[in-house]
This record gives structure tokens, sequence and C-alpha cells, in this order.
């Protein structure tokens, strides 16, 4: 990317004055509802945002927050009891309700997955180099040579060491991060113009996950695609994202730019999130810090807001829920308390080293 750099990331080139650039994606009031021993389970409620091209959005949240399943029902990756309503527009194209048919080929061609277990997602019986190729002729039909090639060439975009030699081999020759590499590359055989990574990294260690975040940044600006990433992890979205959603209980609960919501968090949530990340400079044998309390059942969400039950600003006004509003010009949050945290980025949240080139 280019442009100024904040706290340790470099921020997208902004819109130009006086205009805002084209959304990709443009999701309003997602709802998703399962129904579970006869009890509505409301896992997404009044999701909205905006998603330009070339940009990447940070989803943010913790387990049960809502994050992945909206990924999944932008790709009609729900089970046949989600229940699920609002719009979500990609390019002009309403996806929710879109017919089976018309979702399969807009999968990989569009819109692409990359989720967090690879050793789960490819299958152990099958060489590198057909999983790969597979995926290129469920895309465009080409004959052997020319698939073998196409599918050299995208294990070489992903970065992939000795590409020719890995494309004979199988998944469990392969590192774990070689694995998601290799999973990238399948996601990337439909040229899609949004790549949705799901907790791609969760399961990696700290240095490969920053190796395959610095690839995914990569990819976003030498391809052009527009970048969804779901994560607990709030110092991913400070150190890469160009703009983030928080999540809680199904909710939006902030969003803004990166700049601007790690500029001035207003949400205690995400105030709560950001103190929670581990610090080098911490005194030795101290506790880690944890966001107190369990995040809520989505089968019974408490009244009013969400957080109530956790947060130490909470009061009787809590017990209605907030309106997720513009309270500032770019900058969302649902609460009735203003929790400023002047520089948060001071907190922790900087970009992570990159390591060796894995091998």
């Amino acid at each position: 990317m280019t442009g100024p750099m904040i706290a340790g990331r470099v921020a997208a080139e902004p819109a130009l004055e006086g205009r805002e650039p084209a959304s990709l994606l443009e999701v309003t009031d997602l709802r998703v509802r399962f129904t579970r021993a006869g009890r509505a389970v409301h896992a997404v409620t009044g999701l909205s945002y905006r998603l330009a091209q070339g940009r990447m959005l940070a989803i943010i949240g913790e387990s049960g927050s809502g994050k992945s399943v909206s990924s999944r029902a932008l790709m009609g990756l729900l089970p046949p009891t989600a229940h699920v309503s609002g719009s979500a527009r990609f390019d002009g194209t309403e996806l929710v309700g879109l017919p089976e048919r018309e979702m399969r080929r807009r999968r990989g061609a569009d819109i692409a997955m990359v989720f967090q277990d690879p050793a789960r997602s490819l299958n152990p019986t099958m060489r590198i180099g057909t999983q790969v190729t597979e995926a290129i002729n469920a895309h465009a039909r080409l004959d052997r040579r020319a698939a073998r090639e196409r599918a050299i060439e995208l294990l070489q975009l992903v970065r992939l060491p000795a590409p020719e030699r890995r494309f004979h081999e199988y998944p469990h020759q392969l590192s774990g991060g070689m694995r998601q590499r290799v999973m990238i590359a399948i996601a990337l055989a439909g040229r899609p113009r949004l790549l949705i990574a799901d907790e791609a990294t969760t399961a990696l260690d700290v240095t490969t996950q920053a190796q395959i975040m610095e690839l995914l940044v990569d990819l976003q600006e030498r391809l052009g695609m527009a970048v969804i990433l779901i994560s607990h992890d709030l110092a991913l979205a400070a150190s890469y994202a160009d703009d983030v959603v928080v999540m809680y209980g199904g909710r939006a609960v902030e969003r803004a730019s990166a700049d601007t919501l790690f500029g001035s968090v207003r949400m205690p949530y995400t105030r709560a999130l950001l103190g929670a990340i581990p610090l080098l400079e911490r005194p030795a044998h101290t506790l880690l810090p944890v966001v107190p309390g369990q995040p809520p059942d989505p089968a019974a969400l408490p009244d009013g807001c969400p957080f109530r039950p956790r947060c130490g600003s909470a009061d009787d006004a809590c017990a209605t829920a907030p309106p997720f509003d513009e309270h500032e010009p770019g900058h969302w949050w649902a609460c009735w308390h203003v929790s400023g945290l002047e520089d948060p980025r001071a907190a922790g949240a900087q970009r992570r080293p990159s390591g060796p080139e894995e091998t």
C-alpha cells in the first residue's frame, strides 16, 4: 500500500476529495436466525457495512459474535435451517435469496473464502496439484497441461516454496503455513474480486501468521481484490485493515475506518478487547488481562445492550438497547456512554514483525 503510516501499518489511499469510493459490497440490515429446540437463535441482527474494491475490512469479535455466520451468509453456505433477511448487494447483485444455481456460479468466481483449518479443508488422499487444478477447472475448462501450468503459477503467487515439487506432494507433507498458502491458491483459482479470510491465521504460530497476513495484503494490492478479514484478534485489524467492524452478540457495536477507530475508541467492548492484547513490555509474571465474564448465548441474549452484564460502565440506561448511529463523521457505535481512549495503539495494537520466509 501507499499512504501515511498509521501505528506501524500503511493506510490506504483516501478517496478523492468530495467523492466516496464505489462500493463493491453493500450489506444492509443483514439478519440471520436459526431455530434451536423450538427457540429462535438470533445469530446476526441488523448488520450493515460497505466495502470498496481494493480495501480490507476486518470484522472482529469473540466466538458467538456472529462474524463468521455473517460471512457464510454472503456465500450461501449456511444450513437450510438458517433464515436470512436484509440485503447484501455485490456489485449491484442481491445475494440474499439468490437461487442456489446462481450462487454456485458466483462462489469462487466473484467471492471466495479461506477457512481456519487447512488440514480439514484439504483432501488428505489427493495430491496438492490435483486439488488446485480441480478448483481451476471448476471455473475455466483447460487442458491438462494448461491447468498444471496455471496451478503452479498460483502456487508461485502465494509464495509456496518449490511449487513444482509441492504440486506432487500430499497435504501431510506440508507445514500448516504451507497448507494455508495452498488454500489461498485454491481460493484464487476463479480470480475472485472479494476474498473472505475466516480466521485464516488463527491456527498458525505468530511468525507464520504474520507471513500469511503480509501475503494477503500483497495479493490484495497486486490483484485489486477486496478482502474481509474475520478474526477475534483486534491487533490484526490495527496492523492490516483499512476499515473495522466490531461485533458483539450478533450486532455491530462499533464501525469506522481503522485510522478513526484506533485513534479514538468509543465502545467499551472495543476498549476491553484492546486492553486484552498481550504486551511485551508488561512486567514478568503478571496475569494477562481478560474481558470479564462470558460472551452471551445467542439463544438467550440479555435485554438492552448485550454487553451490559460485562461492562464496567453499565447503568440503568443500558437496560434499553442503544441505537447503532453515526455519532461522529464516519464513526458509528452503539453505546449510551462515550468511552474515549485517545491512542489505544500505544497499548499494543502494533504491526507484528514479519519472520523469515517459510521453508
